[in-house]
């Protein structure tokens, strides 16, 4: 499984267990196992070592505090495209982990935004003193 040109997953590293879906099925709820239920192990994978402590960093309910990752596919009827569904979401969260986000730059007001903020206070300052009683 490809999750970015250069991070590729041999498919001998996810477990696939077909299991009994919940819910509606019609007649064949009880006698087909079309639910996917796949595993992988992050720890004993082929990624980096960085994008395996990125991946134990997130806080998803999916990673078990083995660093186990489970997903649970039976949106659809059919076992093949329920398998394909559990892929395209464990490429979403592994391609989640490898995207380093974009470091955040300090910043500060010029000097003009700081001039024009203490006017408008002062400005409003006013307004709120002709509020105020009036003594004669």
């Amino acid at each position: 499984m490809k999750i970015t040109r250069n991070i590729d997953i041999p498919d001998s590293e996810i477990e696939f267990n077909a299991i009994r879906a919940q819910g509606a099925g019609g007649q064949n709820v009880n006698k087909v196992s079309t639910a996917i239920h796949l595993r992988f192990d992050i720890s004993a994978s082929s990624l980096p070592a960085e994008y395996k402590e990125r991946l134990r960093d997130i806080s998803d309910r999916r990673i078990s505090s083995d660093g186990v990752v489970v997903i649970k596919a039976q949106r659809y009827r059919s076992q093949e495209k329920n398998r394909e569904d559990a892929l395209s979401r464990l490429q979403a969260l592994l391609a989640s982990a490898v995207h380093t986000p974009k470091k955040r730059m300090t910043t500060k007001p010029t000097r003009s935004a700081k001039q024009k903020r203490l006017e408008i206070k002062s400005r409003r300052g006013e307004i709120k003193t002709l509020r105020g009683r009036i003594t004669e």
